[in-house]
């Protein structure tokens, strides 16, 4: 008997997905598709734009197989290919210029604007051109990418995509972002990794925190040979002074004056030259000698001897 492996026949099975976005981007995408096919003068396509929108939402936002998305929706999958591409370059077309961007924001008032950079995460690629999208600071392929924002937060401009082992600053310096925002008029806030970028730091434009300490003299770290600062425990805190105290100047009550111990506290008796300094017993006083108590062997009792030296130091 001969087995044939045939391919099950019927329609495959389809299930259903949600796609995290709102109406209005897949109105917005659906709009500029229709827009498009009537400027190319294309007189109908397979599916209908609204329709076409969703698939490729669904493709770019859950990376799925374009043979499984074919296979649901009754296309190829370089069909799905193609209309993905299609709609990448349509929106790509109406990102805003970095110049015009920046002269929107001078033209509403703005003073400064938000500068970061992102990495997009990305699946690994194959090859000589794995290391290329490494990025060794987040430790993941991706894609870099740099943005503007308003100081509300808005997005204004994202730059195109770059490999993930450039770094930010470098791609900075390429769109010529300092330059860029001294001819607009703007300055820009950043993080430390854009610590370099504006060519003239007598006058930035770009605002950074310090990676060291940018004056010698403002060091708090002693030069060498110098002592330090004296720093508090850790356990304890600072109190804030009144005005009164601040008025009136005094040591604080764990920094007594130099002559206060000396004043509180009586000094320490010298032994004498014969006894060890490390005898305790013989700093106290010594009692009192009789005729009676020269024999060596002969001792007083315990509570005689305690109250001859209660007495001699009363």
């Amino acid at each position: 008997m001969t087995t044939t492996i045939e391919p099950a026949g019927g329609t495959p099975l389809v299930y259903q997905c949600a796609l995290p976005l709102s109406r209005q981007t897949l109105t917005f995408i659906a709009d500029l598709l229709r827009a498009h096919l009537k400027k190319i003068g294309s007189r109908w396509r397979k599916l209908p734009p609204g329709k076409i929108a969703l698939i490729v939402l669904a493709a770019l936002r859950h990376d799925h197989r374009l043979a499984d998305m074919a296979g649901g929706n009754g296309v190829s999958a370089s069909t799905i290919s193609r209309w993905t591409w299609e709609i990448i370059e349509l929106l790509a077309a109406r990102a805003p210029r970095l110049d015009r961007a920046l002269a929107t924001i001078t033209r509403q008032g703005g003073e400064a604007v938000l500068l970061d950079g992102t990495l997009i995460p990305t699946r690994r690629r194959s090859g000589t051109a794995n290391r290329s999208n490494y990025n060794g600071k987040h430790k993941k392929h991706g894609l870099l990418f740099l943005a503007l924002t308003d100081q509300a937060g808005n997005l204004i401009w994202i730059s195109s995509a770059r490999r993930g082992a450039a770094s930010e600053i470098t791609a900075a310096r390429r769109d010529h972002i300092a330059g860029r925002l001294r001819t607009a008029g703007l300055g820009a806030l950043a993080d430390l990794g854009f610590t370099g970028l504006d060519p003239d730091p007598e006058d930035p434009v770009i605002i950074t925190g310090y990676k060291g300490h940018p004056d010698p003299q403002d060091d708090p770290r002693p030069a060498p040979g110098q002592p330090g600062p004296v720093r508090c425990p850790r356990a304890r805190r600072a109190r804030l002074q009144r005005p009164q105290e601040l008025a009136e100047p005094h040591p604080p009550p764990h920094r007594p004056q130099q002559g206060h111990r000396l004043a509180t506290r009586p000094a320490r008796p010298h032994p004498p030259a014969h006894h060890p300094l490390t005898d305790d017993h013989d700093l106290r006083p010594a009692a009192p000698t009789s005729p009676s108590t020269t024999n060596p062997a002969h001792t007083s009792p315990p509570t005689s001897q305690f109250r001859l030296e209660q007495s001699h130091c009363s």
